[in-house]
């Protein structure tokens, strides 16, 4: 039961990381890989299916943020979320290839929401790229073991 919840637990840190809360999922990972306790495939695929879901979130905040853009309390001011859009035009879907690098990664992926990005490339290429991450890190762990 305990392996259960520890996946889960990876499942959930991935998620958040994804999301635009201050969270971390490669030091999880990282630990996990190093214990030996968990086979290195399923950590893979649940820290990037966690990583892509929260991604996903993000991106369904973006396609529903739009309707808030002149309140008050919105987070993002008017042009900093227009100089956001330009920029998602300018470099287009292949930008999501960068959307597992910090600070700028997340905010990318809600921007892809507010452009209407088609979900389908959207999960296809955020996939691509945080899974590859993933398999990186894990390569460099296991085998600097």
């Amino acid at each position: 039961m305990f392996e259960i919840t520890s996946y889960f637990g990876l499942f959930l840190a991935a998620f958040g990381a994804a999301t635009l809360l201050p969270m971390q999922s490669e030091a999880v990972l990282a630990g996990m890989l190093l214990s030996g306790a968990y086979a290195p495939q399923l950590l893979l695929g649940v820290a990037t299916v966690g990583n892509v879901m929260g991604s996903v979130a993000n991106w369904l905040l973006g396609r529903g943020v739009e309707r808030f853009r002149h309140k008050r309390w919105f987070p993002v001011s008017e042009g900093k979320l227009a100089k956001a859009q330009r920029a998602y035009q300018r470099y287009g879907y292949w930008s999501l290839l960068l959307s597992w690098v910090p600070v700028i990664g997340d905010p990318l992926t809600v921007v892809a929401g507010t452009m209407r990005e088609p979900l389908w490339r959207f999960v296809l290429i955020v996939t691509l790229a945080k899974g590859g991450r993933y398999l990186l890190l894990a390569a460099m762990i296991l085998n600097s073991r």
